[in-house]
């Protein structure tokens, strides 16, 4: 375990002076590529106070959204939900529910709502409103699967639908996600791998009118913005009363930079929780932090969790979480 904790610190060490030759910043190259952008905004105050390096912990519900293969890594039957203040004031909500059919085998649901209040029209003649309102939102629902085929070796999918609305215009299709966990058996380290949001192009659907009378019916079609994760976690410390988790996390968008996510979780007698997290090479986030509890209740078992989020301009976001455990 020593070996371990050691060759994890000088790991992220040597990213965090380096990062910048490592990962060339690509991203106002595959800028404007991808649609349903909605489908990138994390979930959970655990996941995103740990920079969401998260891929190799995903031992509760919200490896619906981060990795289905975590949904065989707890005991219980769970319900989430999660809510974000988004930059700009948007609005970005979660939930799922995960019902163990055996010990090897899960099944779950999720469902993700982001909206905004309602925005002025304005033209080029009236720049300041029309006096018209239009409105934006986002919703996706997900069927997840997740079976362990071995002790070590566990695979979790995730089917979904996502529905998006600009107005007018609208946006339907199928996406999927799929995830691996393994634990190495050394100490406690294991290692993930998932893709997400893999699926085929989209275009809206609907039409518009310019302002000089014209109709627009045809659009040109995005791919989903996938995403690919590959991550590492162990404890280096481990005792009755305290835990230190640490992860470290690559992630690689099809229209953006790749980037790096690490982070550590303090864990006091399974009742308390301390976290922090940093990402690297993302033009407008860096350092995370946050901070969880856990609190029997008389029919469950209930965390609540919080994380803050710095943007370097756009100011910062809130997230908050509950995880109920039957």
């Amino acid at each position: 375990m020593r070996v371990l904790a050691f060759v994890m610190i000088s790991l992220l060490f040597y990213i965090s002076t380096l990062y910048a030759q490592l990962l060339p910043v690509l991203g106002g190259q595959r800028a404007g590529i991808s649609t349903a952008q909605f489908l990138k905004i994390g979930v959970g105050g655990r996941a995103s106070a740990l920079g969401e390096s998260f891929v190799a912990i995903a031992n509760d519900a919200s490896a619906l959204y981060w990795n289905p293969a975590g949904l065989v890594q707890f005991n219980e039957h769970q319900v989430f939900f999660s809510h974000t203040n988004w930059v700009v004031d948007i609005k970005h909500q979660f939930a799922g529910a995960v019902y163990k059919i055996s010990d090897v085998s899960a099944v779950g649901v999720s469902f993700t709502t982001l909206h905004m209040d309602d925005m002025k029209v304005t033209t080029e003649t009236l720049p300041f409103g029309t006096g018209e309102y239009f409105s934006y939102g986002d919703v996706a629902v997900g069927l997840s699967y997740a079976h362990k085929f071995t002790e070590q070796f566990s695979f979790g999918a995730t089917v979904k639908y996502i529905h998006e609305t600009l107005d007018k215009l609208y946006m339907n299709g199928f996406m999927v996600d799929l995830g691996t966990y393994y634990w190495t058996g050394l100490g406690t380290s294991r290692f993930a791998v998932a893709v997400s949001n893999f699926g085929n192009q989209i275009s809206p659907k609907g039409e518009v009118y310019q302002i000089d009378g014209s109709k627009v019916s045809e659009f040109q079609a995005f791919s989903p913005p996938t995403m690919f994760r590959i991550g590492f976690a162990v404890e280096p410390i481990m005792t009755d009363n305290h835990t230190l988790t640490t992860s470290i996390q690559l992630n690689h968008p099809n229209d953006n930079s790749e980037n790096v996510g690490i982070g550590l979780e303090y864990n006091f007698k399974n009742l308390f929780f301390v976290r922090g997290g940093y990402k690297l090479n993302v033009d407008e986030q860096n350092f995370t932090f946050g901070a969880g509890v856990n609190a029997p209740i008389s029919f469950a078992k209930a965390s609540f969790d919080y994380a803050y989020a710095n943007f370097n301009r756009l100011g910062s976001t809130h997230r908050f979480s509950i995880l109920l455990g039957i």
